[in-house]
């Protein structure tokens, strides 16, 4: 999210560097070893200049590497010292192996005992760079590194370095090197630059300021409660400053104390192990080995691994058990040469013999749910083998009962449209804005919601209210202030109940900037409200102002509104697509629970879960659930961090090439987010990341904020339609992508790609925009007055999104109040009667004058063209002008609930009227 790049120089070259330039030489490392190297390689001892720019270089590397264990400052300083003696072939020696080592990241395997100056070092193995082979040993041990911070010279630091390298054992599950820094500043520095520090030993008595000051570093940590006053002792307030930045990294505290004071210390419940000074130091490595150790078991793949190397009989009704049928088979063994030996080996229906039941976990499974619990800040974690549709239908049958109201985002996916249909809820509709010039939505406003929450209020049916439901982040990309919106509501309706839905943003938790604006970021906010001092007296100022939250006072809708901390309930649920940015298979999704009355509904929501899942669900699933959680506790903030830094190049090199730029536009956050929903400026037109202190106070005050690895490029000026360059991409370039809109499309950048990918890319954008300019100017005039008029199409002509109209009042409890919800359950299956419905032609003449004359037309059924992906009619909705020109212009080729044979399916005016006489 840094729009800087400050390259090798600049403060650099005075003994300093400010963050900016340290989080620039983090993001591109590699690429200053792979240029400190060719520079190196090619320099002259009589090229001053050369060697000028060879010094400054050192002088940055010096600098930012000391936050990181390898090389190491002892490397870095023979580096330093051949060069300034002039031995330019020792030094070129030198540059190369260091570079080579983080390259293939070789160093993992040895990090200790490499000559720097090796001529001829052992080579890059392959398996360093390629996929490794399926034989565990060739894996080697996992690497991390370790922030040591003490206030002792850096004579004792090097000693205690040493101390501790003598302590590892060949017998040790993993190889770490020390990362020792004296100061406060140095070691939130290195926690933020270093994404391999997976542990953090604060030994008291270290000062504050760093040599380089970075004064900008409590903005970096996002809250100034992070960053102390230089006094007292900062041990405490560091492992504060860890647990919230980095809560995944383990903290151990180092104290001088009397015993009373250590029982009593604040930081006590958030590290794993307080230690009188270094008296324990082999205790000390072995608990850094035992905290990694947590995070790295998969209890369930685990077991699996285990399962599949034990002889094992199978008489249960699973046939491709241990794959017999298969590496027998005269006709499918390309199958097993294919998928290879352990798939087979490792499936099962059993739930014995060292594995466990998805439906009643007591083992191995349950241990995995509660581990993906604590690293998501959930109370509850559940498994789910069915994708994130299955898993909103679960918690909205688990919450919600028939009459129940749910406020409910539109434009959301359709399985929660499903779940209100299936539980008998009442969805109370509220839109979000739209984005017309891109045939898209964006998020629901606050104002919205709480419009709706009073119109409830003022009706008499706040009460029946049950569930607000929103998609955070959309697919588009746009990410709701989750603890604005859940403040304010709550502050009308305390023990509302939030579903966040989170099926694109999994992966976001890891991120410290976007994890706030995450659903169990959100629920631990409101946890904290509760107790805290500051709210309480801000509550109390907010209700001396007495605005009345029953809907009669207009002040309520205008007003920032501030909850009861006495009366609000927490009451947060979240359903994620796991696969969909993590490293899991297809349908692997999680439902996370921060609920302070889930014992109330937990037997429900087993219910549910017994409905909705399977009985014979995919080991295979289950397992990546479990290691996909593991991978992201131990390096989902290097993933994260590394996506956002290609998306926000990608947006770069998109709009800043003079010929890709003619035809196609990576949209910025000014044009995906409306003025009156940012507080931030905006950020340059060209990528529209602006710098790292912008976007973090965007991404804490701004009402929505785009999530910066999805980028939205708009193709209707190289007059192709969203479907047309999606096919374009994949059948000339290989390049899948899945999210169009009627002008653009969407690439998802995660973290599988790699630079190879954004090149490709980004070269496949230039071949057609090469393409389009040779056509332009060797086409006929008429070829250039069809291209014209096609992108005046397809920029200017964008058809008007629709939005909810209302329920007819057949299927309405109060037909004569203002309020939105109605009874979607009773007119979906009120079309199951084929007397109730009949089919009326789109383009036909009965559509219109029904439109301008009546009876009002009702849809029978949900109508969901892709794009956009949303229900534009659900059952019992009113068919307005509105919605019949969008689906005539639409230009898609899938429409469900749509037969262009037959027309569009609506109930027969007389079955409304029985139905509303009936009552």
């Amino acid at each position: 999210m840094d729009g800087t790049r400050v390259g090798p120089g600049g403060s650099a070259d005075r003994g300093s560097a400010t963050l900016s330039e340290l989080l620039d030489y983090s993001a591109h490392r590699l690429d200053t070893w792979r240029t400190l190297q060719r520079d190196s390689r090619s320099l002259k001892a009589d090229d001053g200049q050369g060697l000028a720019r060879l010094h400054a270089q050192v002088s940055m590397i010096a600098i930012a590497e000391r936050y990181w264990g390898f090389p190491g400052r002892q490397a870095i300083a023979a580096l330093r010292h051949e060069l300034d003696e002039g031995d330019l072939h020792k030094f070129a020696v030198g540059v190369r192996n260091v570079s080579r080592s983080l390259r293939s990241r070789s160093y993992r395997r040895a990090p200790q005992g490499w000559d720097l100056f090796d001529e001829d070092p052992e080579p890059v193995k392959a398996d360093d760079l390629l996929v490794p082979r399926l034989d565990p040993a060739d894996l080697g041990r996992p690497y991390f590194e370790v922030l040591a911070v003490t206030g002792e010279d850096s004579s004792y630091l090097t000693r205690l370095a040493r101390r501790i390298g003598r302590l590892r054992r060949p017998s040790d599950d993993f190889v770490y090197q020390v990362v020792l820094v004296d100061n406060f500043s140095d070691a939130a520095a290195a926690l933020v630059v270093n994404p391999e520090i997976q542990a953090v030993v604060a030994h008291e008595g270290f000062s504050f300021r760093s040599p380089l000051g970075l004064p900008e570093l409590g903005d970096y940590l996002a809250t100034g409660r992070e960053v102390p006053h230089a006094a007292g002792d900062l041990g405490v307030p560091l492992l504060h400053a860890v647990r919230r930045y980095r809560p995944e990294v383990d903290t151990y505290l180092l104290v001088d104390r009397t015993w009373d004071q250590v029982a009593d210390m604040e930081v006590a419940a958030n590290v794993r192990r307080i230690f009188f000074g270094v008296e324990e130091v082999l205790e000390l490595h072995l608990s850094i080995l035992e905290g990694v150790g947590e995070r790295y078991q998969t209890p369930f793949f685990d077991n699996l691994v285990k399962y599949a190397q034990r002889p094992v009989g199978t008489y249960h009704a699973l046939p491709i058990a241990r794959g017999k049928s298969i590496f027998k088979s005269n006709w499918i063994r390309d199958m097993g040469a294919f998928y290879g030996e352990n798939l087979f080996l490792a499936e099962s229906s059993a739930t014995t013999g060292g594995l466990d039941s998805l439906l009643d976990p007591k083992g191995n499974i349950k241990m995995a749910q509660d581990l993906t619990a604590r690293a998501f800040g959930a109370d509850h974690a559940f498994f789910a083998t069915n994708g994130t549709s299955t898993s909103n239908k679960i918690i909205g049958q688990a919450i919600c009962r028939p009459g129940d109201i749910v406020l409910i985002d539109r434009d959301c996916h359709k399985s929660h449209h499903y779940a209100c249909v299936l539980s008998g809820a009442q969805p109370y509709y509220i839109d979000a804005f739209p984005l017309t010039q891109y045939s898209m939505y964006g998020g629901v406003p606050i104002r919205r919601i709480k419009d709706a929450l009073l119109r409830l209020a003022r009706a008499g049916r706040l009460d029946d209210v049950r569930m607000l439901i929103l998609t955070n982040a959309t697919f588009d990309g746009h990410m709701s202030n989750v603890k604005q919106v859940m403040e304010e509501c709550l502050a009308i309706k305390p023990d509302l109940v939030f579903l966040w839905d989170e099926a694109w943003s999994a992966s976001l938790r890891f991120s410290p900037f976007l994890r706030q604006r995450t659903a169990m970021s959100g629920a631990e906010h409101l946890r904290r409200i509760q107790v805290d001092a500051n709210h309480r007296a801000q509550y109390e100022q907010f209700a001396a102002k007495g605005i009345a939250l029953d809907g009669s006072d207009p002040r309520a809708l205008e007003e920032r509104l501030v909850p009861d901390p006495d009366s609000l309930k927490v009451r947060v649920y979240q359903a994620t697509s796991v696969h969909k940015s993590m490293s899991a298979l297809r349908q692997a999704s999680l439902m996370l629970v921060a609920d302070d009355l889930f014992p109330e509904v937990e037997e429900q929501f087993h219910e549910a879960f017994y409905t909705h899942t399977s009985t014979s669900p995919n080991q295979q699933i289950i397992a990546s659930l479990d290691l996909s959680r593991r991978q992201m506790e131990l390096e989902g903030y290097e993933l994260v961090h590394w996506a956002v830094e290609l998306a926000t190049e990608l947006r770069h090199q998109i709009n800043s090439s003079t010929l890709v730029s003619k035809y196609f536009r990576a949209l910025t956050p000014a044009e995906m987010i409306p003025p009156e929903y940012r507080q931030q400026p905006e950020a340059d037109t060209v990528s529209g990341i602006g710098s790292w202190r912008d976007n973090i106070a965007a991404i804490t005050t701004d009402e929505f904020f785009l999530d910066p690895t999805r980028v939205t490029v708009s193709c209707g000026y190289a007059g192709l339609d969203g479907t047309e360059f999606k096919e374009l991409l994949a059948s000339d370039f290989d390049i899948q992508i899945n999210k169009t809109s009627r002008n653009s499309v969407l690439f998802q950048v995660n973290i599988n790609n790699t630079r190879s990918d954004m090149a490709h890319l980004l070269k496949a954008l230039a071949d057609i925009s090469r393409g389009i300019d040779n056509r332009l100017a060797h086409g006929s005039a008429a070829e250039r007055e069809e291209f014209n008029r096609r992108v005046v199409d397809l920029v200017t002509n964008t058809p008007r999104l629709p939005d909810f109209s209302h329920f007819h009042d057949a299927f309405r409890d109060d037909p004569d109040g203002d309020t939105r919800q109605g009874r979607m359950r009773e007119a979906f299956y009120l079309a199951y009667d084929p007397d109730a419905c009949t089919h009326l032609p789109l383009d036909g003449g009965e559509i219109d004058q029904r439109l301008a004359q009546g009876p009002e037309l009702v849809g029978a059924t949900f109508i969901i063209p892709y794009p956009p992906g949303f229900p534009v009619i659900v059952p019992g909705q009113v068919v307005t002008r509105e919605t019949i020109d969008f689906l005539r212009k639409l230009d898609v080729g899938e429409i469900h609930g749509y037969k262009p044979e037959l027309g569009l399916k609506v109930f027969r005016p007389e079955a409304l009227d029985r139905l509303s006489r009936d009552g």
